[in-house]
């Protein structure tokens, strides 16, 4: 997939090109559809399958208080659309400058002179342009002056949200992140949530255990953290590997901890030293809630009972 990080950056008479718009976070299953008609519109016209997005999140720069917790980091993120097939996509950085761009100028410098767009595949709800003045009535106008197909996707989903609501939002996975429903999160998504971050020293109370943890730094962590409680999952190496892992999410409450942690003990693996990897972790499956305990030996029983549950959830017991 070829990457432009900037609108000056695409190749000069780049097109003709199929294109969809949007912030993409967590790349669900709604994203996949609308990736995937426009992999299949762009082969069926001969032309490059492109994606725009924005860095950072338009809300982060406009109104940080109201920014959402990013389910995915950028790098994730493109990974994920990249799977779908599409062969560019655009990152447009994110500035007070570009929100007051009108919607006409936006089309014209993004869609039709640098990527030569012959169609345009959004949702019914699409926004752009200052003040988000331009809709899909405005869209459907410039297509008509400029020469470019415009098709509206209905919203979709499964029906099977809380609310009842049948569509796949990145809102409904926060929501559900937010309760520990990992497994909601992960229909959603159509993947699991995962969370990277480098692995630093904590306090090695696990190592003293006989659960040595890998502790995620807050410092430099993408991806939304799950509501605290004990999950199953699996940690990236960036080598490539795969371990299963058990993965506490909380303050350590049993020995009046403060600290919002997010620890990893990689199961069946003495000896690891993670200390200094970017490791990635995907979360399959909520345990139970963080807990207090009465001492050590309660804490290690329950330790030893949930690394068990997770063998069996991930099927290496």
């Amino acid at each position: 997939m070829q990457r432009w990080d900037d609108l000056a950056d695409v190749d000069p008479g780049f097109g003709p090109s199929v294109v969809t718009i949007g912030n993409f976070d967590g790349v669900h299953r709604g994203h996949v559809a609308v990736l995937d008609r426009v992999v299949r519109a762009a082969r069926e016209r001969g032309a490059a399958a492109v994606a725009v997005t924005f860095d950072p999140h338009p809300l982060q720069v406009l109104q940080p208080e109201r920014a959402p917790g990013l389910l995915t980091g950028l790098e994730h993120r493109l990974d994920l659309v990249a799977a779908c097939g599409v062969d560019a996509v655009l990152v447009v950085p994110f500035t007070r400058e570009l929100a007051a761009w009108s919607p006409e100028r936006f089309v014209e410098d993004v869609f039709v002179r640098a990527l030569g767009a012959v169609e345009v595949v959004v949702g019914h709800d699409v926004r752009f342009g200052s003040g988000n003045s331009g809709d899909l009535a405005t869209l459907r106008e410039l297509g008509e002056r400029h020469g470019f197909a415009v098709t509206a996707l209905d919203d979709l989903g499964d029906g099977t949200g809380a609310d009842g609501a049948p569509r796949w939002s990145s809102t409904a996975v926060r929501r559900a992140l937010a309760a520990g429903d990992v497994e909601r999160a992960a229909a959603v998504l159509g993947h699991p949530h995962r969370v990277s971050a480098t692995v630093v020293h904590g306090d090695h109370r696990g190592r003293e255990l006989g659960y040595p943890t890998a502790n995620l730094s807050p410092h430099d962590a993408e991806g939304l953290v799950p509501a605290d409680g004990v999950y199953a999952g699996w940690l990236h190496r960036p080598s490539g590997q795969r371990l299963p892992a058990a993965v506490s999410v909380g303050t350590n409450p049993t020995f009046d901890g403060l600290e919002h942690r997010v620890e990893a003990h990689c199961i069946d693996s003495p000896g690891l030293d993670l200390y200094g990897e970017r490791v990635s972790l995907d979360f399959l499956h909520h345990l139970r809630p963080t807990l207090r305990f009465d001492g050590v030996e309660a804490l290690v029983e329950q330790m030893e009972r949930d690394v068990q549950r997770c063998r069996e959830l991930l099927g290496v017991a």
